[in-house]
């Protein structure tokens, strides 16, 4: 089961080792993006940057499958950016949560900071759009554990997107 599917184009770093595998109580981490699966460098650093937990780095289609043939596994999902989210929703797998983590702007793009952390443009916001259709109209943001949970469609709308 996917138990948190996060968007973080940071990917792994000690904020989700640590406290959102605790929180949400995952057996692995599963990062998901075609470019990252494909590149052998971040394939050997991500899981050493998970601190001891299981991480596999896979394709899209690699996580759909593997997320199908092992529907006992609580899996901690992490996408670079909302399209392998979208993807992945598409796909009919069972999702519990979804969450908006980070997203830092990406140099030559027209985007607009919604937060301080989270960096959207227009595709992006249309791509979120579709996931909160997809999730019954609702899509939050929560940094961290600790921080409050947001309701990511009206950060768009506050910015005009």
């Amino acid at each position: 089961m996917i138990k948190h599917l996060r968007i973080d184009n940071r990917l792994i770093h000690g904020q989700v080792a640590v406290t959102w595998m605790n929180s949400i109580g995952a057996d692995k981490i599963i990062v998901c993006n075609d470019k990252v699966a494909a590149d052998p460098i971040q394939k050997m650093a991500l899981p050493m940057a998970a601190r001891g937990n299981t991480v596999y780095v896979f394709s899209i289609e690699e996580t759909i499958n593997y997320a199908k043939e092992h529907p006992d596994e609580t899996m901690f999902i992490i996408c670079k950016f909302p399209t392998d989210a979208l993807a992945i929703l598409e796909s009919g797998l069972e999702v519990e949560e979804v969450n908006v983590g980070n997203a830092a702007p990406i140099q030559g793009t027209q985007y607009v900071m919604v937060t301080k952390s989270i960096a959207v443009t227009k595709e992006d916001a249309e791509c979120y759009r579709k996931i909160a259709e997809m999730r019954g109209g609702v899509l939050n943001s929560r940094l961290t554990t600790m921080n409050e949970t947001e309701n990511f469609l009206e950060l768009l709308s506050k910015n005009g997107l």
